[in-house]
């Protein structure tokens, strides 16, 4: 079996054939152990291009589209960012690599208690956890500069886009239960935004201002 910084390496060329052209998140992804973050029967797919399940109904998303949801955020490293869905902490952990802080909110306190130890165990220091509604965010934290969301919702939640600073970026997931598109929203003078990205597939955005419950 090929070594951990040579599938790393590999990784990283998987992303840079696929389009991903920021330095600084292909290094952040390289320099991430992504096998850390992956239940111990999956090993074998830790860097695998694939998403692969965490527990709780949650996924681990797919390298591919955490790279490309970081690289649209567009960050020189003062940002402070507000992620929606800790899961396993794995995007946490790329945000903390390039952002200058990162509120990073889980409803699934064992998620969130999980993700805290490993990235505390990492070195990451720059990182707030918090475990509530993610689809209400949270206002005490902001403004952010920068919202991203790694669950699915019907539309960006409102409470996000009020928390954000002008001039900011929301990056989420937004659609139906079957068929979603991966936006860029961007907050200007005028109003929102929207860039569609790609199409995706996340995990329901459960809260006041998402999906009521997992199935409704």
């Amino acid at each position: 079996m090929a070594s951990i910084p040579e599938l790393q390496r590999r990784l990283r060329e998987t992303l840079e054939r696929r389009g991903i052209t920021d330095p600084r998140v292909l290094d952040a992804i390289q320099q991430t152990r992504r096998d850390l973050f992956v239940p111990d029967a999956l090993q074998y797919a830790a860097y695998d291009d694939d998403a692969l399940p965490i527990g709780e109904g949650q996924t681990i998303s797919q390298p591919y589209i955490v790279a490309l949801m970081t690289q649209e955020l567009q960050l020189s490293g003062t940002e402070i960012v507000l992620e929606i869905g800790t899961g396993s902490g794995y995007q946490t952990a790329i945000l903390a690599r390039l952002a200058a802080r990162v509120v990073t909110i889980e409803r699934i306190e064992r998620l969130s208690q999980s993700a805290r130890r490993l990235l505390d165990t990492l070195g990451a220091r720059n990182v707030e956890y918090l475990v509530g509604d993610g689809t209400l965010g949270n206002s005490q934290r902001g403004p952010y500069d920068r919202v991203i969301v790694t669950a699915s919702a019907r539309v960006v939640p409102e409470p996000l886009y009020e928390q954000l600073k002008p001039d900011g970026r929301i990056v989420a997931p937004i659609g139906d239960e079957e068929s979603q598109q991966l936006v860029v929203v961007e907050k200007t003078a005028t109003g929102p935004r929207p860039t569609p990205l790609c199409a995706c597939r996340f995990v329901k955005l459960i809260g006041k201002a998402g999906w009521a419950t997992p199935d409704g």
